[in-house]
């Protein structure tokens, strides 16, 4: 029987760091928890919605859109710091985005003693992180290529980033098969047993013509 963890929570607190950063009550922490969600959720939909609004310009193939890598949320006594960090920051950068932006967030905290303090960080190596791979997988299946293809590509873009491995995997109705089934290609180390091996992880739905496929990438970046 096959036992399985989540990278990620696997690696939590020696090479992998918790992205919300607050004390609480125990009575309170459900409260606490469900804020975050809000707020991470109210970001997401803000991006997919201006997004949309700008999908009649062309937009890049190696780009594909604005991915929000992870949102980084520091509560104090009086201000909530959130931190959002993503890939390519277009959206964001435009003239009175944050502004909106910090508004829409304010309707989801419902708090008039706290504020919002919102800061955007662009990611180094954009192609280092697996959110961004996914997310450039499923803008090629969507322009309906090959999945075997957006699966190489993918992996060719991992070779401007510094990286030791780097496996793709792709579930559900490839190529619309009636029978679903699951493809893999990896390249370079990926030792996920190991516990001091820092390792991104992401997995991803894609919704086709012909269902939902599964992307899940691991990202072999160093070792400790």
């Amino acid at each position: 029987m096959g036992q399985k963890i989540n990278p990620l929570g696997f690696r939590l607190g020696t090479t992998q760091n918790h992205h919300s950063f607050w004390f609480a009550q125990p009575k309170n922490y459900s409260e606490g928890l469900q804020e975050d969600k809000k707020i991470r959720n109210c970001i997401k939909n803000y991006i997919q919605k201006n997004r949309k609004k700008s999908s009649n310009r062309k937009i890049e193939s190696d780009s594909s859109s604005e991915v929000i890598t992870h949102i980084e949320i520091q509560k104090e006594i009086d201000t909530i710091h959130v931190i959002i960090h993503i890939g390519f920051p277009n959206l964001l950068k435009k003239k009175g985005a944050i502004e909106e932006l910090e508004k829409d967030l304010q309707k989801e905290v419902n708090s008039v003693n706290q504020r919002l303090n919102i800061g955007i960080e662009k990611v180094k190596e954009p192609y280092r992180q697996p959110n961004i791979l996914a997310e450039y997988i499923a803008f090629q299946l969507k322009n309906r290529v090959s999945f075997r293809k957006a699966m190489k590509k993918a992996i060719e873009l991992t070779k401007k980033a510094d990286i030791k491995g780097v496996k793709v995997k792709i579930a559900g109705r490839l190529a619309g098969k009636e029978i679903a089934r699951a493809e893999c290609i990896k390249k370079g180390r990926l030792p996920l047993q190991t516990i001091r091996a820092k390792i991104d992880y992401c997995c991803y739905p894609i919704r086709t013509i012909y269902g939902v496929l599964g992307v899940k990438i691991w990202i072999f970046v160093d070792e400790e």
